[in-house]
């Protein structure tokens, strides 16, 4: 299939930090995916978690079968669109990987100790975290720190900076990946540039695939109803349209049924929403679409109803009790473990010790002391966070 003339082509990439010959069978961006799969923070994904922490059950999503889910919805929209599949599937697979433990409650945890330890600190996002991630803590090569990925990859998974961060960014890399944060676009649109259209989808594919495991999730949880889900549109429809064609269907069967009637849905309606706004806007190219509003996208219609599932989801599940009480336990961990390395830098690997310390290393990061302790707790898994937290104060974090 020929790719759109909009889309990025990786004869045409923006290339990578470090110069590398071509492969000689793979693309720019096949070779991109290639590296995010054999790395060691994609493998730590598996003990990840999204809103269920990994002690409280086998079967709900974790983080890599979260970027999995993503690069499927990705990839199938994408072929439709002619854009690149592969760009598409290694930022979807890439997105995570600056997660902390604990899914968002141990983000918010860590974002407190950085800013409360120095209130100079940029704090911590998880999106600055992944370019983080693949540009300096991967240890892979013997030339350079990270996976030395090509610009247009890096870019897409800076979905999210803040212009503080962006600030920074652009003094190491002018012009670089976040150079769209700072940069005004055209007159008349909106007021920094955006990514490439195969950024723009695996974020709205990133939007798609959580909203409905959380639902599932949530069900399977028990926190969640079907009857509750009644007064979400998005949700009630097609439940009811799964009953007319299958009178009767009761349980996990229904459910399932709901949930792939409504990705369906959302999947042809970026399809057939992005499709007439790119017939709109007519981009030539891709910088074209960078001087453009964002052209990925859902309907009116169908943006509305994923808003007020995103509501829904945030006020009874997300909020709901049980879950509120065991992200405050998973906060705790982060900070206990925070102030203990802080406090004895030799309780974390050598590797890491001497970072703190300032020993002389070989492509050193330059990081400040708390920002390697965050690096540190930011690459754990749950278990292992849980298991070290045990370790250096004597007591389970969360009840049995």
């Amino acid at each position: 299939m020929s790719l759109a003339p909009y889309a990025c082509d990786p004869a045409l990439s923006r290339g990578r930090r470090y110069p590398e010959a071509v492969a000689p069978t793979r693309s720019e961006f096949q070779r991109d995916r290639d590296r995010i799969v054999h790395s060691t923070a994609f493998r730590r994904l598996v003990y990840k978690t999204q809103v269920f922490l990994n002690h409280e059950g086998d079967l709900f999503r974790t983080r890599l079968t979260h970027s999995l889910e993503v690069a499927q919805l990705g990839r199938s929209i994408a072929r439709t669109l002619r854009l690149n599949e592969d760009l598409v599937e290694a930022i979807a697979l890439a997105h995570d990987l600056g997660h902390t433990p604990f899914g968002h409650a141990g983000q918010d945890a860590l974002n407190h100790c950085l800013k409360t330890h120095n209130r100079d600190s940029a704090g911590f996002e998880h999106n600055l975290q992944s370019l983080r991630v693949v540009d300096a803590l991967e240890e892979r090569y013997p030339a350079y720190n990270g996976l030395n990925l090509s610009f247009e990859t890096r870019e897409g998974i800076l979905k999210h900076c803040s212009r503080r961060n962006a600030r920074h960014l652009e003094a190491r890399e002018p012009g670089g990946v976040a150079h769209r944060f700072l940069a005004q676009a055209s007159a008349g649109l909106p007021k920094w540039q955006q990514p490439s259209l195969e950024a723009q989808l695996a974020n709205l594919a990133d939007e798609i695939a959580y909203n409905a495991h959380d639902i599932d999730d949530g069900v399977r949880s028990g926190l969640l109803s079907l009857e509750q889900l009644e007064d979400v549109e998005l949700f009630s429809q097609y439940r009811r349209e799964t009953l007319r064609a299958h009178p009767g269907l009761l349980g996990r069967r229904l459910l399932f049924e709901t949930i792939r009637r409504m990705l369906s849905a959302q999947v042809y309606n970026v399809m057939d929403a992005t499709g007439l706004a790119l017939q709109k806007a007519a981009p030539a190219n891709v910088e074209a679409v960078r001087q453009h509003g964002a052209l990925v996208c859902f309907s009116d219609d169908m943006a509305a109803q994923s808003a007020s599932l995103k509501r829904f989801l945030f006020q009874n599940l997300y909020r709901h009790p049980q879950v509120v009480e065991t992200t405050q336990a998973a906060k705790q961990v982060m900070w206990d473990l925070f102030e203990a390395y802080m406090a004895d830098p030799a309780q974390m690997p050598q590797a890491h010790s001497d970072r703190f310390d300032g020993i002389d290393m070989p492509h050193s990061t330059g990081a400040k002391p708390e920002r390697v302790v965050a690096d540190y707790i930011a690459g754990m898994t749950d278990r292992f966070a849980t298991k070290e937290h045990e370790r250096l104060k004597g007591r389970a974090a969360f009840p049995v």
